[in-house]
């Protein structure tokens, strides 16, 4: 419960430098009185621009300045709330707006208007609207209950039933679905950005693999035709050496027999043509001499002729052994010829075999070089490497984004589940719906203190349903202006006996501001009376009026505003 201790003010309207100043909380009731124009009024405009920076009527704040001295305007109010002292001090020219709590000034880094949500959340607990139905009763500004639009009438009743906290949340909510949706593209982008980049670096690690495969694949297939073409290769030297080895020694047997041969046959062919050398010579001999040359007896023909026939037949031997001989020697040459041949093609072989040998090492060199480019390709690629290792830190960042994601879509999902439920039609209605019939009875009770006996009720959505004694059903705007007046006040204590219920908007001030003046006749006026003589004893009741003649002595105390010089003052 907040209770007002005093409040001060001056350069305030029509009040100058000297302050005025008034105990809240002294008496039960006191009764302000004053001439029109006096400043009696001046109370509530002061109490309103004080906590709220604004006139409880409709005056513009320049407005408010004394017109004589026009600045030092200065309202001071002392109150505590929850054990705790708080003052307020707020001017214009210059403009001070100042908390102080238990003697300290409360932060300012904050802007005037934070300060003043400050002010009216965290100690005041009511704003404006709720000190005009709660605390206020005017006839000069005061928007009756009844007469306000269905979204104000609710947000009155919210601020009683300390529901308000709910569109509080619902507003934080609402932002932070805000941000949370934000968040969420953000997110998305992200998720798209890193998606894209994973997929740009498997491309790169696959097309690395692929290149690295073909590659890989075409050095094996290199190697297979290196090793399918030693495979020929060893097959033709095996076949060449099988030749070889079938067939070299006995042809080189059989060429070094037809050489033995060969030079027999020349030895036979020497002595031959020596023999028949020999026999030409003889024969010539005696075919030229007719005595010998040694003992020069002469030759006889007939011997002569004897020798040259033996010798000419000798010769024909000789010659025809020698013809047998050449025949030999050609027969040796030509089987040599032929086996030389078939040895100069097996040495062709050998020379084949030797130079195989050295295509089949140029070939196992190729393909130890060709296995260690392929080991080199499996086992040596940093660039990949590397890249795996980027890859392995875009899935994590991935992985992260997505149990992000998942927590914000959680945490959105519960924020709109909240944000239905805060709803107007969610928990408030609810919460409202409880209290009706307890707002109600307590209205119609008020209605019977003051002798009108109607049966009035108000629904959820805060609309009126009246109705007489005979049925008859009415509204608001039905009633005479003495009538209206009854359902205000009706409402007004209900407001005050729901408000300090909830321990909500519960303060010690009720000020009527010519509430008596008004529409209400004898009877409202004696039935007023005592509603506020049942009002808690904590309650500081003021009431404005000029009627001092009429009211005097139905309240514990008085205050009389004068003008003086233009300047309003307490008498």
């Amino acid at each position: 419960m907040i209770i007002f201790e005093d409040i001060a003010w001056s350069n305030f309207l029509s009040t100058g430098n000297n302050p005025t100043k008034i105990i809240l909380n002294r008496s039960s009731s006191t009764l302000i009185v004053g001439q029109n124009g006096a400043g009696k009024s001046t109370l509530l405009d002061a109490l309103s621009f004080g906590l709220f920076g604004k006139a409880h009527r409709n005056i513009n704040k320049n407005q408010l300045i004394n017109s004589v001295n026009n600045k030092n305007t200065l309202v001071e109010i002392n109150f505590k709330a929850d054990k705790t002292h708080y003052k307020i001090i707020r001017g214009i020219r210059p403009n001070i707006f100042e908390v102080w709590q238990n003697g300290v000034m409360i932060n300012q880094d904050s802007t005037s208007r934070d300060y003043q949500k400050l002010l009216e959340q965290n100690i005041l607990k009511f704003n404006h609207k709720s000190f005009h139905q709660i605390i206020v009763l005017g006839s000069s500004s005061f928007i009756p209950f009844m007469q306000l639009p269905s979204h104000q009438r609710r947000e009155i009743i919210e601020d009683l039933l300390d529901i308000t906290i709910f569109s509080t949340m619902r507003e934080g909510i609402k932002e932070s679905l805000g941000k949370l949706r934000e968040e969420l593209k953000d997110n998305d982008y992200q998720y798209q950005l890193i998606k894209e980049k994973i997929k740009l670096k498997n491309d790169y690690i696959s097309e690395v693999a692929v290149i690295n495969d073909d590659i890989i694949k075409n050095k094996r297939t290199e190697q297979d035709t290196i090793t399918d073409a030693i495979f020929e290769i060893q097959k033709q030297n095996n076949t060449l050496k099988q030749l070889l080895d079938a067939n070299k020694d006995r042809l080189e047997n059989e060429l070094q027999e037809l050489n033995n041969q060969k030079n027999i046959i020349m030895q036979q062919g020497a002595s031959i043509n020596a023999e028949i050398n020999q026999v030409v010579k003889e024969a010539k001999f005696y075919e030229n001499n007719d005595n010998c040359p040694t003992c020069h007896q002469d030759l006889d023909s007939e011997l002569k002729e004897t020798h040259i026939t033996k010798a000419q037949t000798k010769a024909k031997s000789l010659s025809a052994n020698m013809t047998e001989v050449t025949t030999q020697e050609k027969s040796n040459s030509s089987n040599a010829l032929k086996i030389s041949t078939e040895l100069d093609k097996l040495y062709e072989n050998q020379n084949k075999i030797n130079s195989n040998n050295s295509v089949v090492n140029n070939h196992d060199n190729q393909i130890q070089i060709l296995e260690k480019q392929i080991n080199d390709l499996l086992n040596k690629d940093p660039d990949v490497s590397k890249s795996k290792i980027e890859l392995d830190e875009l899935e994590g960042y991935r992985t992260e984004i997505e149990k992000l994601r998942y927590t914000m879509l959680e945490n959105k999902l519960y924020n709109e589940a909240i944000y239905e439920l805060l709803k107007d039609t969610g928990i408030k209605t609810k919460i409202i719906k409880q209290y009706l019939p307890v707002i109600n009875k307590l209205i119609n009770n008020y209605l019977q203190v003051m002798d009108f006996f109607v049966s009035f009720n108000l629904d959820e959505t805060f609309s009126e349903n009246i109705k007489s004694r005979h049925r008859d059903i009415f509204n608001y705007d039905s009633f005479s202006e003495g009538e209206k007046a009854r359902i205000d006040l009706s409402l007004l204590f209900t407001w005050r006996q729901i408000a300090k219920m909830k321990n909500s908007i519960s303060c010690n001030l009720l000020i009527l501001d010519e509430t008596f003046d008004s529409s209400l006749d004898y009877d409202g006026t004696d039935n007023l009376t005592k509603i506020l003589d049942t009002l808690d004893a904590d309650t500081n009741t003021f009431i404005i009026s000029h009627k001092a003649d009429v009211l005097e002595g139905k309240f514990r105390n008085k205050i009389e505003f004068v003008k003086e010089k233009n300047f309003s003052k307490i008498a």
